[in-house]
């Protein structure tokens, strides 16, 4: 080595950036050039003693080069053969003769010089060394033997190297590592750290090596055994149609011709499912779409095509049953009856679907599940709430991957016959978005004149829905599409009465509570006035939910005391002892309502959770010319507040007021709950009483309230939600009703112990409402 640096020593060598490569000592490597600086080195070199300093770059697409952008280290190596290329390139044969360190590169001209100090390696022989080095050659072995990248060739060659220093150099040339770990390694001189360095390298690498190994022997003995199967079934196959023989133990195609032919499909549904059964027995079993077909084809012969059970249209049965399950609801079980009841005389309802709308809580669920058990038919329910793709009802096509049909065939698949009892829970909550309108796929669901015909995307052949027995439910009539909604027949719930709630919790929820407790039927009792309080105080709703969550609370405290003091055999709950149990009173009657006010008027209103009592309070402040309205008013509930004062202006003589009290007040008005949306016409009479009960300094009367459309002219217009707004009058008490003339026809189909105890007065024209309050 010394001899050799001595022949390659110079003052300056020409410097070869190399892109992507780390050149060792003792390699041979060919090299194309391109670059016009390497150029001219090279030719430079040609011209002399043929040398050329070898070093990376840190940078490797970096094109114009400078010295901060090279390594430290390199190898000086000879050109042992030139090429010179077509395009201009030249190619070279060089030998990494000896390593060399930097000390400094020289000013650039028209390539980059560098004055180096020429390295060799230090070791001293010794066992240990010995020992490093036939580790390191047996990692190296098992390297080559594992990476299929390097040929076994490069092991003769290795086999005839001894020197250690080439050993290593050899080494360092194969391993597939990053150019700067080759980089790191050429630094390492001491001999001992080099060889550490590669054995720590080896091991980490023959490691990944042996997983990727293991891994490509696992796949190819499953590809190979795949392949085996798929050659003897094709075997098979072939014999069997030579003999003309089927399958002697019933393959998974003979046993889905025999499913086809038990379902009973109509002819276009049977065609079908035949015509993919031959396609899935021409395709492999191994085959993905051998797996969507028996799908397809299973999806087929497991939707009910002719199975349907025994009606039994006993109009007493069915009325005793809807009276077992539900309190009260006298109007709509008189409308189901009768819908039944025409059910049983011509077979089929064509163009009414029944719908139940209602606050929550009020049973529309159960209803629907009763209606099942009266005429002995399967129940099934989907809930819509949320749903906003149109594949939902239809289905997707076969074409996406997973597809399946939508929640009307799945549905019916689950029920397993062709006339159940279809609850559709929450038709109003429906959204639509880019994927569709799922409204509009409901309407060919639940047309009669179409339905015996549905198709679900997924199964592409007709399917009849005309034997269903539909039945919606909803909170409002103003979420459902007007073409959905014009196929309805509607049956108001209104909600239920304090009496009829006592009842319910008495006989219905009370014993279910106590039951899900464990309770014993001498462990404890709520008595009636106990109940009534918790209606009124504890719970302000249209239906029993809340009352369920109230009376499951007792019961669940009632547990913890018997288990805390066993000595305690029963516990009575009577109304003095309510806190203990649920707290204090959640819901206090409104001091605006319960006394009357100047400038305070009480409305009705309804919403999907049903109705309420509504106060509605007039300031009037000293201004002009403003009006101030407060509350969270919709767009439609401000237009009745000026509709309210114009009217009032135009009426000013008669009702003994100034006709400029516009000018001469600013006049504020407030709907207390101000986070609560309020809107609609409805409470265009209040509005008007509220600002002349101020005009006026009069109080409202008490345990009075209105509800009604006020005209320009002072007509009152009819209202709707008429039930729920009773109802909630008499869940706070309220004595006497102003209704619009208009909705008096309305009185005759709502139940009457909704309004018993309320006095109802019909107006036509404003006029009559200010002769009974300020006349």
């Amino acid at each position: 080595m010394k001899k050799e640096a001595a022949n390659i020593l110079l003052e300056s060598y020409r410097v070869l950036p190399l892109k992507d490569l780390v050149v060792f000592p003792n390699m041979v490597v060919p090299l194309i050039i391109g670059r016009k600086s390497s150029l001219d080195a090279i030719e430079e070199a040609m011209k002399k003693e043929k040398l050329i300093f070898l070093v990376a770059q840190k940078d490797a697409l970096k094109e114009d080069i400078s010295p901060n952008d090279l390594y430290r280290f390199g190898v000086v190596g000879k050109i042992l053969q030139l090429i010179r290329l077509p395009n201009g390139l030249i190619k070279i044969l060089v030998e990494g003769i000896a390593g060399g360190k930097v000390k400094r590169y020289l000013p650039k001209s028209q390539f980059i010089k560098a004055s180096l100090d020429l390295l060799e390696p230090a070791y001293s022989k010794n066992d240990k060394d010995e020992a490093r080095k036939r580790q390191l050659i047996s990692l190296f072995k098992e390297y080559v033997k594992l990476n299929e990248d390097i040929p076994e060739e490069v092991l003769f060659s290795f086999n005839q190297i001894n020197e250690l220093t080439k050993v290593t150099d050899y080494i360092a040339t194969y391993l597939d590592i990053s150019v700067k770990d080759k980089q790191e390694i050429l630094q390492k001189w001491a001999i001992q750290d080099r060889m550490s360095a590669l054995i720590k390298i080896l091991k980490k690498e023959n490691e990944i090596l042996a997983i990727k190994t293991d891994l490509d022997n696992k796949v190819r003995d499953q590809m190979m055994k795949s392949q085996r199967n798929f050659y003897l079934q094709e075997q098979l196959r072939v014999i069997r149609e030579e003999l003309d023989e089927e399958d002697p133990y019933g393959s998974d195609a003979h046993l889905i011709r025999k499913n086809i032919l038990d379902a009973k499909m109509p002819e276009s549904a049977n065609q079908k499912a035949l015509e993919e059964l031959k396609r899935f027995e021409r395709i492999p079993a191994m085959s993905p779409e051998s797996g969507v077909l028996r799908t397809y084809i299973e999806w087929l012969t497991d939707v009910p095509w002719y199975k349907e059970s025994e009606d039994q249209y006993d109009i007493n049965k069915v009325q005793k049953v809807l009276d077992q399950d539900h309190y009260g609801l006298r109007k709509p079980k008189e409308r189901i009856v009768e819908y039944i009841a025409t059910l049983k005389r011509v077979g089929k309802i064509k163009g009414s679907i029944l719908c139940l709308i209602g606050p929550p809580g009020v049973g529309k669920t159960s209803l629907g599940r009763s209606i099942a058990r009266a005429i002995n038919r399967e129940y099934v329910r989907i809930s819509l709430g949320g749903i906003s793709d149109e594949a939902e009802i239809r289905g997707h096509r076969r074409t996406y991957i997973g597809a399946l049909p939508g929640k009307i065939i799945q549905s019916m698949k689950r029920v397993g016959t062709v006339n159940p009892v279809f609850l559709l829970d929450e038709i109003d909550k429906l959204g639509a978005d880019f994927r569709g309108d799922p409204a509009s796929a409901l309407l060919e669901v639940l047309d009669p004149e179409q339905n015996s015909h549905f198709i679900d995307h997924y199964l592409e052949v007709e399917y009849d829905l005309s034997k269903v027995l539909f039945i919606l439910t909803a909170n409002s009539h103003n979420e459902i599409p007007d073409p959905l909604y014009d196929r309805l027949e509607v049956i108001e719930l209104p909600g239920y009465h304090d009496e009829e709630k006592k009842h319910i919790a008495k006989d219905y929820i009370f014993p279910k509570a106590r039951l899900n407790h464990g309770l014993l039927e001498s462990e404890i009792e709520i008595s009636d006035s106990a109940i009534e309080t918790i209606i009124s105080d504890y719970t302000s709703e249209a239906g029993v939910r809340n009352l369920e969550r109230e009376i499951n609370k007792i019961c669940r405290k009632a547990v913890v005391e018997l288990s805390r003091k066993p000595a305690q055999k029963k516990i009575q709950v009577t109304r003095k002892v309510l806190t203990k149990y649920l707290g204090e009173a959640y819901f206090k009657l409104n001091p605006i309502i319960a006394d009357g006010e100047k400038g305070v008027a009480l409305g009705l209103a309804w919403t999907s959770y049903g109705g309420d009592v509504l106060p509605i309070e007039v300031n009037l402040l000293p201004g002009k010319d403003k009006i101030i309205l407060t509350g969270k008013l919709g767009e439609v509930m401000q237009e009745s507040a000026q509709i309210a004062i114009s009217f009032l202006r135009s009426r000013a003589r008669k009702y003994g007021i100034n006709s400029d009290f516009v000018l001469k007040h600013e006049i504020h008005i407030h709907l207390p709950e101000g986070a609560i949306p309020k809107e609609g016409p409805s409470a265009g009479i209040t509005l008007t009483t509220a600002i002349l009960s101020a005009l006026l300094n009069k109080s409202f009367p008490e345990k009075l309230a209105m509800t009604g459309e006020i005209t320009l002219r002072g007509k009152v217009l009819e209202i709707g939600g008429l039930a729920k707004k009773l109802l909630a009058a008499k869940r706070v008490g309220i004595k006497t009703v102003i209704l619009p003339d208009n909705n008096r026809k309305d009185i005759n189909d709502i139940d009457k112990e909704i309004y018993s105890g309320i006095e109802l007065r019909f107006v036509k024209h404003y006029d009559e409402i200010y002769k009974q309050i300020f006349g």
